[in-house]
């Protein structure tokens, strides 16, 4: 009976640690996504950013969040793929910094 009880906690925990690793959260990486998004929302209204500079910058941030979904599939993010996202993350915030302070705005006739 004993025996039983230590394969069924076993089987238990063995079930649960996929769902565990489906969990793994980047705090860091996703607060500069959620800031790059709302630099390039800020530009695109208050006429910094044209719709195809921010078009162009969404793709570029939907790419970086690819690569974090690829990274994190095996449940974990290594530091070679941490340190590739974040140099993709400096990069779009150099390219959302230059397109928002380059001469180009939106038409507004």
């Amino acid at each position: 009976m004993n025996k039983t009880r230590i394969a069924a906690v076993a089987l238990l925990a063995s079930l649960s640690l996929p769902a565990f690793a489906q969990v793994y959260s980047t705090p860091r990486i996703d607060q500069r996504q959620e800031s790059q998004q709302r630099r390039i929302e800020q530009g695109v209204r208050s006429g910094q950013l044209n719709h195809r500079e921010a078009a162009r910058l969404r793709a570029e941030l939907r790419e970086i969040r690819r690569m974090e979904r690829q990274a994190s599939a095996d449940g974990r993010i290594s530091f070679r793929e941490r340190e590739r996202i974040e140099q993709a993350q400096d990069q779009l915030s150099r390219q959302i910094n230059r397109e928002r302070h380059d001469a180009q705005a939106r038409y507004r006739g």
